[in-house]
């Protein structure tokens, strides 16, 4: 009985490690992508921004809180984010442009296709 209790305790336990492992988010640097090597729908998003709007969801332009503390640190209400449109997906999908700076004129924008796991800097 007190070999099974271990024997079942260990596999929790190693369970547990690797579920945490995967699910960590990868705090190391950013990567960076040009503008031109982005999905369509993300230069659609990045226009969308620039123009000011209209956009297709309401949580559009929302502050972004940046609770994963994968980008650099800024007062609330620096991060903004916007949907880019995922096909074939009947929600939101997990794809997003976060910018940063005044919400009227970001001075810089950032792609995630995870959900806010990872993220690119997005340059000219």
């Amino acid at each position: 009985m007190k070999v099974k209790f271990i024997t079942r305790f260990f596999l929790f336990f190693a369970t547990f490690l690797l579920s945490y492992n995967a699910f960590a988010f990868d705090s190391g640097a950013l990567g960076v992508v040009s503008v031109n090597d982005l999905p369509r729908e993300a230069q659609q998003t990045i226009a969308m921004i620039r123009q000011g709007g209209p956009f297709p969801y309401d949580k559009d332009g929302s502050v972004f809180g940046n609770y994963e503390k994968v980008l650099p640190q800024q007062k609330r209400g620096y991060y903004r984010e916007y949907t880019v449109k995922t096909p074939r997906a009947r929600n939101r999908g997990a794809r997003r442009i976060i910018t940063g700076g005044e919400k009227s004129k970001p001075r810089e924008y950032y792609y995630t296709a995870d959900h806010y796991r990872s993220f690119k800097r997005v340059i000219e």
